[in-house]
């Protein structure tokens, strides 16, 4: 693997962990008032662009850090929703 590549793991890496802490948050607390919708919306619409150009692609790196980031922001959308 190449030094690109890495780095372009580690950015995916650190992107997609850094809302774990908000998911069991509020999954803990059972509130997501403080979550903003139209942010989610916004990211997640970002995030599959992002997943789509990373398949058109074919970087691996840009497909995995955004599709897993997708899923645990869907995880924070149906919290919101739930615990509204």
């Amino acid at each position: 693997m190449d030094f690109i590549t890495i780095l372009g793991f580690a950015a995916g890496l650190l992107t997609t962990i850094a809302f774990l802490p908000q998911m069991f948050q509020t999954w803990k607390t059972k509130s997501a008032k403080d979550v903003s919708f139209v942010m989610l919306i916004t990211f997640m619409t970002g995030l599959f662009l992002w997943l789509i150009y990373g398949i058109i692609l074919g970087a691996v790196p840009i497909i995995m850090a955004n599709g897993i980031t997708l899923f645990f922001n869907f995880i924070i959308l149906w919290l919101k929703i739930k615990y509204r």
